[in-house]
């Protein structure tokens, strides 16, 4: 599909393949993204690892919605058309670009505060879909709750429903205030065992950017294939890809977090997250279960959160998952969002009836609370 350019008054929505938003978009990508609450996972250097990695294919199903007025670019919609399977019926749809590789968490549609959405509507019923799914928000996406409103004033049923748990840590001023909110058992627990790991061992923290990246990619990649074998995430090639081409832009730019803890000169845990402004998201780690009774894993995200706190960082984000470790860690989460949109024809609210009669069994399915 080519570029197609639609005007409506002073603004102008260009409908362009993703492979070219990405090639002459790039610093207005970031530029966007700065003025939401969304992840790096929305932004250019994860949109682009991920076309690197992508079949000719899928590049061709993407389409990303460029609003322009006069100022400049005022947003920027990275769409995939996808037929999926939608209450076990198939359904022509509308995505992010970049689907779920990777789990990418809070997103939000990158926008200027002040962008008309509403221009953004004829370049998307220009589009062949019947239903428009955004998953994976920001618990808080203004920017994806504006876009709704437009949809809903085009005629489009639109609601919203809750995903997937994400821990995370407000952090305090003093590692030692952050110890405060832990039980006490657990504050024994930690400072006990930091303790005796550097009175036994050599324990030095590096960190891998610049030159060393490949060396630390690798060190992560192996610590990680350790702890968890063939479930680990690093065994499928493409993602593994993808990451480490993010990995590459983010050490561009300073926000790279690829880090091991070395006892006696060797990796024993892998660390691996980022920076964005006030956030650090912490995405994966690894470990040598040689290293299993000295808490390898968990000394080294107690060093993580504290150097967090230390440089000023007002959030540590776990991102997706409700596992027990990040429980201990944090009793605060937030959760993604998805925003659904059904098209007003009749195949869209179709599908529209059949979602909400599942939602109505699901309802009536789910036990009393007492």
């Amino acid at each position: 599909m080519g570029a197609l350019t639609l005007d409506r008054g002073a603004a102008t929505v260009a409908s362009v393949p993703l492979r070219d938003a990405l090639a002459e978009l790039p610093s207005e990508w970031e530029r966007l993204r700065e003025h939401s609450l969304a992840s790096p996972f929305a932004g250019w250097a994860w949109h682009q690892a991920w076309s690197c990695s992508a079949p000719e294919a899928e590049l061709r199903a993407c389409r990303t919605l460029v609003l322009r007025r006069a100022g400049g670019v005022e947003a920027i919609l990275p769409l995939a058309l996808r037929n999926v399977v939608f209450r076990r019926q198939r359904a022509a749809a509308l995505t992010w670009a970049i689907g779920d590789l990777g789990c990418p968490d809070q997103l939000d549609v990158l926008a200027l505060p002040e962008a008309d959405l509403d221009a953004v509507m004829p370049a998307l019923r220009a589009l062949p879909w019947d239903i428009l799914i955004l998953g994976n928000l920001a618990a808080s996406a203004p920017n994806a709750t504006r876009l709704a409103k437009a949809l809903a004033r085009d005629g489009c049923a639109v609601r919203w429903g809750a995903l997937w748990p994400c821990p995370y840590l407000e952090l305090p001023t003093g590692w030692e205030e952050y110890l405060a909110t832990l039980s006490a058992n657990r504050r024994q627990v930690l400072r006990r065992r930091e303790r005796v790991l550097e009175r036994e061992h050599s324990v030095q923290v590096t960190d891998y950017d610049g030159e060393r990246l490949d060396e630390g990619w690798g060190n992560l990649v192996a610590l990680h294939g350790q702890r968890w074998a063939a479930g680990g995430v690093f065994n499928d090639p493409r993602l593994e890809q993808v990451h480490r081409s993010f990995a590459h832009q983010l050490g561009l730019r300073g926000r790279l977090w690829l880090t091991t803890l070395d006892l006696d000169g060797s990796p024993a845990a892998a660390w691996y997250g980022f920076a964005d402004r006030e956030t650090i998201y912490f995405y994966q780690s690894g470990r040598d279960p040689r290293w299993e009774d000295k808490s390898v894993g968990v000394a080294l995200m107690v060093k993580m959160i504290r150097r967090a706190i230390e440089r000023g960082y007002k959030r540590f984000d776990f991102l997706r998952g409700d596992e027990a470790y990040k429980r201990q860690w944090t009793a605060s989460e937030g959760v993604t969002q998805e925003l659904v949109a059904f098209r007003p024809s009749w195949r869209g609210q179709w599908l529209r009836s059949v979602d909400l009669a599942a939602r109505v069994r699901a309802r009536l399915r789910a036990p009393a609370r007492p």
